[in-house]
């Protein structure tokens, strides 16, 4: 029997989509422990880098097309034990939707002062200070 490490499983990136001072977010229909609401985000796929990851996940989850703007920070998510490369992007066009039924439940743009009711637990730092930079005018 062979044990599955973090390395083994390809690594997850997040888009940090931020507009008109919101920042995208999805809620899961199957929740990761305490991640029930998050961003758009998935597998890199052989060959990808998390930017492209990042870019091809919110179209296939959300139907919005947006451009990889700076890699944020990379780390091991406390919760999931998956590997995390968080993308800043910016919106080209569109507008959110539940384009992935079978995973998504819902979709919403949330303010600065909400993301604590939407992520309790807190977020990477580097997310949260580009969040911080990004929100707060």
């Amino acid at each position: 029997m062979t044990e599955q490490t973090t390395e083994e499983r390809p690594g997850i990136a997040a888009a940090i989509v931020v507009r008109d001072g919101a920042v995208l977010m999805v809620r899961r229909r199957v929740a990761e422990g305490q991640l029930s609401w998050q961003f758009p985000a998935g597998e890199i796929e052989q060959g990808e880098s998390p930017e492209q990851a990042a870019v091809r996940e919110t179209f296939e989850e959300v139907g919005m097309t947006v451009t990889a703007l700076k890699l944020l920070g990379e780390r091991v998510h406390p919760k999931t034990g998956r590997s995390m490369s968080y993308v800043a992007c910016a919106v080209e066009s569109g507008a959110p939707y539940v384009a992935d039924e079978e995973e998504l439940a819902e979709v919403t743009w949330v303010q600065h002062p909400q993301i604590p009711e939407y992520v309790p637990y807190g977020l990477f730092a580097p997310v949260q200070a580009y969040l911080d930079a990004a929100l707060i005018r």
